[in-house]
């Protein structure tokens, strides 16, 4: 996932090549939202996932990776 700040928190989900998007985006009003997405998204917690997503979230943009479940992937390959 990456995220970008513009007045809002834009979520948007790549394949794992890194080069092709789902189609679904996320718009987001706070960043702890950024966050609960992180978290549900199964990120893993380690120290220095949590610092680059901090980092992200202080910096306006950023990017992790999400271990999704087939029904999660499933939801954001549809519009």
């Amino acid at each position: 996932m990456s995220f970008m700040f513009r007045k809002r928190w834009l979520c948007q989900f790549l394949e794992e090549d890194l080069k092709t998007s789902l189609p679904r985006k996320v718009i987001l009003g706070s960043q702890e939202k950024v966050r609960e997405i992180a978290r549900r998204g199964g990120v893993a917690m380690s120290l220095d996932a949590l610092q680059a997503l901090e980092r992200g979230i202080e910096i306006g943009r950023g990017g992790i990776w999400l271990e999704l479940t087939d029904e999660q992937y499933q939801k954001l390959r549809v519009r």
